[in-house]
């Protein structure tokens, strides 16, 4: 628990509370936690809770809303109207930027729509409110994690991350959209950053973190902004190709084509918005940035996006049929169906069905449990068919049908193991260091250890074991940027997150989704992260504008930043955001040899 004390000097403050429970270095501590990896980069950690919330009206009439919010004036009106292929849709506009959420892009999946590929929302007549978030996709039964190994659930990550700062309403009709612009009907083309959320393939939703906020990204750099909800875990990834036959072919990987289908509203409806349709950004952190990589070897998605950014999304591959479909069999067997009744599913209501799958997913193997290991055969996430995912995302190389796609990717410091609710974690001594690494990697751990001191001469024991940890992720990102580059079509760049926040002490160090609110500009916004401070914010606009830098023209470089190269597997250039931004060459190169070699 927390109890908070005092805001000084623009920093926010907190104080543990004195029952903290006592320390403990041993292996399930420390090791066993990289089975949060398993939640799918399942969700940055965190789960995500279902408030339940009146729904507001779809259509309205034409009476205007008009009201202010302390010095910020919020006007909705016939002046924040603006029309898609679906019909008018009226926002809010707030300090001069436009806003509309739970915008469809596209029909209701539940029903006979569920596990089919998306279709095209229901046209409306008037003028219909988007000036709240839409429903979420129902998020299966976590139950099946480990929680004693789970950051979920937990004070300080809840904390420090504003989890769950706006309401999630669960529902099957929930493809929506939400976008933030400086302009509605004019005739100006901005860039455009589609962001994809993080939960794995599992869980989550595109406005459950307050740092997905895409308000002051919009504002102060002049793009248009869209987040979304798309389907996730059994309804956009049950692969029934084998079970039911060509009805259900794509059914292993709807929820990607739901991403697809928010690519081509964007594509239809977006100079209405202000925005390019030939300048189109996707990015998106953990799952989300699995999201990118898939979408790069996607055929149906080619062309509707132009440059990419994964953040901590450590996918090269994707699952197998083999995988997948034996899933699929453990949901029809624990549903009491057989295989010839599968359109049944279709009808089964949503609480029996996900928590089906959830006990298909207890008995279903687990391959992720060290630091050499990144993304094997677990959990949900898309199928390679060979139809609507002809291949995995990056192996054995970087996908061609993308290879004009410039490419940004990167990882955090620390990712998994690091100080939230741990608040023991810096006591740690070297001989607890040396022990840990040493059930993980045996006779090479001395030289392993030596090397990321090398690198980090400065770090505690508990912070270089957390770096060490964090190979799972750091070696996918940098294979994603070799690879890419390989292609020499397009240029690739890489960066390490390693800015460490001032609230709790410093302790949670550079975690996994720590960089999100940075990424939007939202370093005064996200001020339980930032702590408000003047290194925070002006951290937060280096980091912002080389992501709109990068939208804008396939180059991160901006003048407030010293020179990123491109990544090349000579040099492998990696920009370090810190208190002091600069590029290294190859850093942790040893130390990553040495674990895939261990």
């Amino acid at each position: 628990m927390l109890n908070h004390k005092s805001e000084n000097a623009g920093v926010v403050e907190t104080q543990p509370d004195p029952q903290q429970a006592s320390r403990s270095h041993g292996r399930r501590l420390f090791i066993g936690n990289l089975a949060t990896l398993g939640a799918g980069l399942a969700g940055s950690g965190i789960s995500f809770p279902r408030v339940r919330a009146q729904r507001p009206a779809e259509v309205s009439s034409n009476k205007p809303i008009v009201g202010s919010c302390g010095n910020n004036k919020v006007t909705a009106s016939d002046a924040t109207v603006a029309e898609t292929t679906a019909g008018k849709i009226r926002g809010f506009r707030r300090n001069g930027l436009y806003i509309f959420k739970g915008v469809p892009y596209g029909a209701s999946t539940a029903g006979k729509g569920r596990f089919m590929p998306p279709a095209s929302p229901e046209p409306w007549s008037g003028i219909r409110n988007a000036l709240q978030y839409g429903r979420v996709c129902p998020n299966q039964d976590c139950a099946h994690f480990n929680t004693e190994k789970n950051l979920a659930n937990t004070d300080e990550d809840a904390f420090v991350l504003h989890r769950g700062s706006a309401a999630t309403i669960p529902g099957e009709d929930c493809l929506r959209l939400n976008l933030w612009t400086p302009e509605i009907n004019g005739s100006h083309k901005r860039p455009v950053m589609i962001y994809m959320h993080g939960g794995g393939f599992a869980s989550g939703s595109g406005h459950d973190l307050l740092s997905y906020d895409g308000e002051n990204l919009a504002r102060n750099h002049d793009v248009v902004v869209i987040t979304h909800n798309h389907r996730l875990n059994v309804y956009g990834y049950l692969n029934l190709q084998e079970l039911g036959g060509e009805q259900y072919a794509s059914s292993g990987n709807v929820g990607l084509l739901d991403i697809v289908a928010v690519l081509a509203w964007v594509r239809e409806n977006i100079t209405r918005f202000g925005g390019d349709p030939s300048c189109v950004t996707i990015f998106g952190q953990s799952g989300g940035g699995g999201k990118v990589v898939a979408l790069m070897a996607m055929p149906a998605a080619k062309g509707l996006f132009h440059r990419a950014i994964v953040q901590s999304g450590p996918f090269l591959k994707s699952l197998s049929p083999d995988y997948s479909g034996r899933l699929a069999e453990l949901i029809i067997a624990e549903l009491g169906l057989s295989k010839s009744r599968v359109r049944e599913l279709q009808t089964i209501p949503v609480d029996r069905l996900s928590g089906a799958a959830a006990e298909a997913i207890k008995k279903m193997p687990s391959h992720r449990s060290s630091p050499r290991q990144s993304y094997g055969e677990d959990d949900w996430g898309p199928t390679m068919d060979g139809r609507i995912l002809p291949r995995h995302p990056f192996e054995p190389d970087a996908p061609e049908i993308s290879a004009d796609v410039p490419l940004l990717t990167g990882s955090n410091l620390h990712e998994f193991v690091n100080g939230l609710d741990r608040p023991e974690a810096q006591t740690m001594q070297m001989g607890d260091l040396q022990r840990l690494v040493s059930q993980e990697f045996g006779e090479r751990s001395k030289e392993i250890i030596d090397a990321y001191r090398s690198d980090y001469p400065q770090a505690s024991p508990f912070d270089l074991y957390a770096t060490i940890a964090a190979a799972s992720v750091r070696h996918p990102a940098r294979e994603q940027a070799a690879r890419k580059a390989a292609l020499s079509r397009a240029p690739s760049y890489a960066y390490i997150y390693a800015w460490r926040t001032p609230v709790l002490d410093g302790r949670p160090g550079p975690f996994h989704g720590s960089e999100i609110a940075f990424t939007f500009d939202n370093a005064e916004l996200c001020d339980h992260y930032s702590g408000g401070s003047t290194e925070a914010i002006a951290l937060s606009k280096q980091i912002s504008a080389a992501w709109v830098s990068f939208a804008r023209t396939g180059n991160p470089n901006h003048d407030d930043l010293s020179h990123w190269p491109k990544y090349t597997s000579e040099h492998r250039a990696t920009m370090q955001f810190d208190r002091h931004s600069g590029v290294r060459n190859d850093p942790e190169g040893l130390g990553l040899r040495l674990i895939a070699e261990a």
